[in-house]
């Protein structure tokens, strides 16, 4: 996915000598997405678990979950759909916790355009960036109103999703995210209209999780990890304007009117609890995906996802 909202590239905790060294791998550079892993870094949550935890944004997106499946890195943020693609594929990759716990992706239309309804997109063009998932997640969306994807045509826009709707070179975007491209677009002086996705047909799941080697993890500091990210969290939820001026005195990339309306829409989503897991969802979403012919056969949750704080 994406979001090349900032280009902050990398933050890294003071030394101590006393703490365990962890390498956390972003999905993408650094935006409010990722507020409860920059608050528990700058209020000392971490070191308070014994971390010192270096967060890296990588150059490329698709990344991460590599990186820690070749044992390069503890933990990577990932997106739920993804990782039952990756554990398909062969890769030794476990969710360990939840980031963001909500769907984010939409798809997205220009509020006052002649997309009014899901069925006005019969021989229109939707943009994508990301083969497989999105194509999946839009049939779904398209199904339940009757609408065949072979009577769309879909258009690559390379990442450049509200760009592209913006100016008319597609009626539609699927991949956009509601705290992002919405008040990308209201600042622009166009505004958007958001057809949820979990809605609209798709089951529910997470959309940003942290995934784990599950032959190299180590349990403990992963489990000190999530505590200080929780503790991180309740803070944000407990002082909303508080915990912002933390966020954005990191970086002055940060520091503008599109992240701080991003952080007050991203507030809500964030996983209370990031070590529970919704076993539920990942049932539904690897049997949607291989409905979708996406991914072969169907695996347990257990080779997908774990809960630590149950075991």
């Amino acid at each position: 996915m994406k979001h090349a909202i900032v280009a902050t590239a990398m933050l890294i905790a003071t030394p101590t000598q006393s703490q365990d060294r962890m390498t956390l791998l972003l999905d993408w550079f650094v935006n409010p997405d990722h507020g409860p892993i920059i608050v528990a870094q700058e209020k000392g949550f971490f070191a308070d678990q014994g971390l010192e935890v270096e967060i890296i944004a990588p150059a490329d997106p698709s990344d991460p979950p590599k990186l820690v499946a070749a044992g390069k890195a503890n933990l990577a943020i990932s997106y739920q759909p993804s990782q039952h693609l990756q554990v398909a594929e062969g890769l030794p990759l476990l969710r360990v916790g939840t980031l963001i716990a909500t769907p984010l992706n939409c798809l997205l239309v220009l509020k006052e355009g002649p997309i009014q309804a899901i069925t006005d997109l019969e021989g229109r063009k939707i943009g994508f960036s990301v083969a497989g998932v999105e194509e999946a997640l839009l049939t779904a969306v398209l199904a339940k109103h009757g609408v065949a994807l072979d009577t769309v045509e879909l258009v690559n826009v390379n990442w450049s999703l509200s760009p592209s709707l913006m100016s008319g070179q597609v009626d539609a975007v699927i991949g956009a995210f509601r705290n992002f491209e919405l008040n990308q677009m209201e600042i622009e002086g166009i505004e958007g209209r958001c057809f949820y996705v979990e809605e609209e047909g798709v089951p529910t799941y997470d959309e940003l999780i942290y995934v784990a080697n599950s032959e190299l993890m180590d349990i403990d500091k992963i489990r000190r990890f999530l505590r200080a990210t929780e503790l991180a969290t309740q803070f944000i939820i407990n002082h909303p304007a508080e915990s912002w001026e933390i966020f954005r005195s990191t970086s002055s990339e940060l520091d503008d009117e599109l992240n701080a309306k991003a952080w007050v829409d991203t507030i809500p989503r964030f996983a209370l609890r990031p070590e529970a897991l919704d076993a539920g969802r990942y049932v539904r979403f690897e049997r949607f995906l291989s409905n979708a012919g996406l991914i072969a056969g169907i695996r347990p949750v257990s080779a997908l996802a774990v809960d630590l704080g149950a075991q």
